[in-house]
């Protein structure tokens, strides 16, 4: 079928679709918001929170990065169901005989969203911004794997020449990494390797500055499938298909509009009022009369992540490991799942799935062991709760937490005498409190692609962006180092066993349970795949009314 035709039909077609919608009007008082989305080809994502920010090296949340991977685009790109990686700015690529080198071969045709080249320097300069130590990154741990990334972040060396990547020339990027990782290639889809408009960060003087105006409307420009072209807080944010991307026929829909709804409550009101194609949660009061009544909206599908409180380790009684093992010891993870949760979640018995590149803990589990809790108490000088000085459960606005925190905190009352207050707070408010130290106790949930242990157990590690609870263990920190450098899979994992044999020991989180993925969908939302990392593959969407 000729090229002209094709587009006419496409064109004919939509404005047919269009029709046959307004002629609904005659049948009721107005459209919903979902039909005249359907209409304007624009899929409604109800996305959770107010993004904070839109800068790939500063956000850590999953509203945000939904948005992000949306506008930009790294070396590879996610298979959306398997996750393993797909050609994106890169088009092939190769590892040297050192089986530390990589060479990327660039797209001649990727470009950012004002028309100019993405070039391998933009990718240099970017890997040089997230571990320079004035940004502070909470994402820059996710680079360690090249060459002097680690020295340079913090502060060993200052030269970030001396960072394993350079530019060969505009289109050839050099990876050299400090050690063989086998799944290496694996992490590249993800927002921190994203390449920066460098012409535009010099602009706005935002090269070595975070918070600055680069990624305001007006001014942010990325290389991925979609731009910016609405930003109205605590509204909308709306991204449309870009005209200079790469691969732009293959993306389905014409524009993306994500509302902030914090409340899963409110998500599934707004879905239920035709408001919203899909949700990002399903109130847990919810999940079993959908079960019932409208299976195939309803989606539920393994996650890689943890759902865990954090013990600020600075403060006491919580410098105490006795205290935190006391209080995570007393946690009825079973009951959560079954009562509060109920959708498929598993417990939590130690931080890291099970099945992540074959791995399975073989540590000390997890249980409900309620007389050692109360032992472990009675020896950090609080018998039956006496003495226990007042603290608070810091969980960010959404139903479920809450729940799930209430459920805790009768545990804790009933089995331990440990009275804790709960608080909630707005998503931004959250985000700067709990990576500033400023809560007792406080809600975390780590989601990160299942592409090696390590990915989870790094967390813990001194300075890593997400411990937040700020727990300094030496040994475990030479763990993990020694599990980079090993290549035999089963040494490996007798590392990941100690690992989380010192982080049960140590107790600085209390794990709760490991996730499940639970949404609602419209069925005239097509291709769109669930995978363990949650990751919204947005391009391939099509909606089909």
């Amino acid at each position: 079928m000729p090229t002209v035709f094709r587009s006419r039909l496409r064109f004919t077609l939509r404005l047919l679709t269009a029709g046959m919608a307004l002629s609904l009007l005659g049948c009721r008082d107005r459209l919903t918001q979902v039909e005249q989305a359907n209409a304007a080809n624009t899929l409604l994502i109800a996305n959770g929170s107010e993004p904070a920010d839109l800068d790939p090296h500063v956000i850590t949340g999953s509203p945000e990065s939904r948005i992000v991977l949306g506008l930009f685009e790294g070396l590879t790109r996610y298979e959306p169901t398997t996750l393993e990686p797909l050609p994106a700015v890169a088009e092939r690529w190769e590892l040297a005989a050192d089986k530390i080198t990589y060479t990327f071969f660039l797209r001649q045709n990727a470009k950012w969203s004002d028309g100019v080249p993405v070039t391998a320097h933009n990718f240099v300069a970017a890997f040089h911004r997230i571990l320079a130590p004035e940004i502070a990154s909470e994402n820059a741990q996710a680079l360690f794997y090249m060459a002097g990334a680690a020295d340079f972040h913090e502060g060993r060396i200052t030269d970030p020449d001396s960072i394993g990547c350079r530019a060969i020339d505009d289109h050839t990027l050099e990876i050299t990494l400090a050690r063989p990782t086998p799944f290496f290639v694996n992490l590249l889809s993800s927002r921190s390797w994203v390449p920066l408009p460098v012409h535009v960060l010099k602009q706005y003087d935002a090269m070595r500055r975070k918070g600055t105006r680069w990624t305001r409307i007006e001014n942010i420009v990325g290389n991925g499938p979609f731009v910016l072209t609405e930003w109205v807080p605590n509204q909308v944010l709306t991204i449309s298909r870009s005209p200079t991307y790469w691969d732009r026929k293959s993306v389905g829909v014409d524009h993306v509009k994500f509302l902030p709804i914090e409340s899963e409550t409110a998500e599934e009101a707004a879905y239920r009022a035709g408001q919203v194609h899909l949700t990002t949660a399903v109130p847990l009061s919810k999940v079993d009369i959908y079960r019932e009544e409208s299976p195939d909206e309803l989606r539920i599908s393994p996650l890689s992540g943890v759902y865990y409180y954090s013990f600020n380790t600075t403060r006491p009684p919580l410098n105490d490991p006795r205290v935190r093992q006391a209080l995570a010891l007393a946690i009825d993870r079973e009951a959560i799942i079954q009562k509060v949760t109920r959708a498929g979640e598993t417990p939590a018995r130690h931080f890291t799935p099970d099945g992540i590149r074959g791995y399975v803990s073989t540590v000390e589990d997890m249980t409900l062991e309620l007389d050692r809790a109360r032992a472990l108490l009675t020896a950090a000088g609080y018998p039956g709760g006496d003495g226990f000085p007042p603290l608070t459960l810091l969980y960010n606005t959404a139903g479920n937490h809450r729940t799930i925190a209430e459920a805790v905190q009768q545990m804790w009352q009933r089995e331990l005498g440990v009275d804790i207050q709960l608080e909630n707070q707005e998503w931004r408010v959250y985000i700067d409190n709990t990576h500033n130290g400023n809560f007792d106790i406080c809600r975390n949930g780590y989601v990160v692609a299942p592409n090696d242990p390590t990915s989870f157990l790094q967390s813990l590690t001194t300075g890593h962006g997400f411990n937040v609870s700020k727990w300094s263990n030496a040994t475990y920190d030479k763990l993990y180092t020694a599990s980079l450098e090993e290549l035999d899979s089963a040494k490996r994992a007798k590392i990941f066993h100690q690992m989380e044999k010192l982080a049960f020991d140590e107790m600085p989180v209390a794990p709760i349970y490991h996730y499940t993925n639970k949404y609602l969908i419209r069925p005239e939302v097509k291709n769109w795949t669930d995978n363990m990392f949650n990751i919204f593959s947005l391009r391939e969407v099509r909606l089909e009314p």
